[in-house]
């Protein structure tokens, strides 16, 4: 079994890069309210970014991959973020944007390894909105990547079966 997670609400604001953004109070709530929805068991593996980690914490130990990060970019901290970012996932190809294949890639790698090393074991994933989109998008083809990364919560869980190409919300 494979379970995707989104992040928990980090603190955020221009004075650190988003990358460095740790859960706020309500998003370390909400990791520990998370914790009850994922499966007993699992191997769990987050982005090494600190809201991602940090989601997980609440399950146990967490291991790292940056392979798991969010989407490379340059990106302002002003304007309209949700309209870049959806565009993004759609497929627009920002100058200095990792590209969606290299983000395919190194994310599709990365399950490959940790499934492995899960065996029959859960593996549970806490990742970003829009690498989890992009890499949906190639593993179980998403039919609306925008909508799904516009519905996406802070945090949200999903099961994953990539060779029946489904992807579920878990409740």
């Amino acid at each position: 079994m494979l379970v995707v997670v989104r992040h928990a609400m980090p603190e955020f604001g221009p004075d650190r890069p988003p990358e460095e953004w740790p859960l706020s109070p309500a998003g370390r709530a909400a990791a520990v309210a998370l914790r009850g929805r994922l499966p007993s068991g699992a191997l769990v593996v987050a982005s090494a970014e600190p809201k991602a980690r940090q989601t997980l914490e609440p399950y146990g130990n967490v291991a790292v991959d940056d392979r798991f990060g969010e989407v490379r970019r340059d990106e302002p901290y002003e304007g309209d973020f949700r309209a870049r970012r959806r565009a993004y996932v759609e497929g627009v190809a920002y100058p200095g944007w990792e590209r969606r294949a290299d983000v395919v890639t190194r994310f599709g790698d990365a399950v490959a390894e940790w499934q492995e090393r899960a065996g029959l074991r859960p593996l549970v994933v806490a990742s970003h909105g829009m690498a989890l989109t992009v890499w949906l998008t190639a593993a179980v083809g998403l039919d609306d990547p925008s909508g799904f990364w516009s519905a996406l919560q802070l945090p949200d869980a999903f099961t994953v079966d990539i060779p029946g190409r489904r992807v579920e919300r878990l409740p």
